[in-house]
């Protein structure tokens, strides 16, 4: 699997990242450079979400213009767990977003189901696994099978732990992303370590949890 870490501009924690063979996921509420790195573009949805601010349509415009080309993918702008609504809010910026790059994908949140995002999927248009953290654990199986069905990419969002890394390759996700490893240079060892393992390593227990078939 491809790993991506938050944007961060802290030298110690870019060595780390560069030595491990990390990409940087840069955000449009953040600073607008890659600091050398391959790099996907997220919308910053999550961050307003968090902020409790309404989502920056102009700045994303603005972000896409500047870094959209040559990014790896970018995430189509959504509504965090907000079902249907955010699947009609990705489409609706899908055409503006493909002029600029060939991959997008489309966040799933909360309330969407494999049936209401299978139509738009295809080479290139993927899934990004978003939502609460229990939408995520409890639908990622099924947004991996979707995926194979499909032959599209699939990207999981705010990964952080050796567990949930397993969890990722276990589904079959071809990239992940999260902070641990811009925050922290002593994780990146570890998070590396888990996201080279064979699926084997998850365990009887872990590679069953939660696992649901479309």
């Amino acid at each position: 699997m491809i790993a991506y870490a938050s944007r961060t501009g802290t030298r110690r924690n870019l060595d780390a990242l560069r030595t491990a063979g990390w990409r940087l996921m840069v955000s449009a509420t953040g600073a607008w450079r890659n600091e050398g790195f391959a790099y996907a573009l997220d919308n910053g949805a999550w961050t307003a979400h968090q902020r409790g601010e309404a989502f920056d349509s102009e700045r994303f415009e603005q972000c896409l213009d500047a870094m959209g080309a040559g990014a790896d993918w970018i995430a189509l702008p959504d509504i965090v767990a907000g079902g249907m609504r955010s699947l009609a809010m990705s489409l609706d910026w899908m055409p503006r977003v493909q002029q600029i790059n060939p991959r997008v994908l489309i966040p799933v949140q909360d309330g969407m189901t494999p049936l209401d995002v299978a139509p738009h999927l295809g080479n290139r248009v993927g899934i990004f696994v978003g939502g609460s953290t229990e939408f995520k654990i409890d639908t990622m199986f099924q947004w991996g099978s979707l995926a194979r069905l499909s032959s599209c990419y699939l990207h999981v969002g705010r990964v952080n732990t050796r567990r949930r890394i397993l969890q990722c390759a276990a589904a079959g996700a071809d990239s992940f992303d999260g902070t641990s490893a811009s925050q922290f240079a002593s994780t990146i060892p570890l998070l590396d370590w888990s996201r080279r393992q064979s699926v084997l390593a998850l365990g009887d227990t872990d590679a069953h949890d939660n696992r649901k078939v479309v």
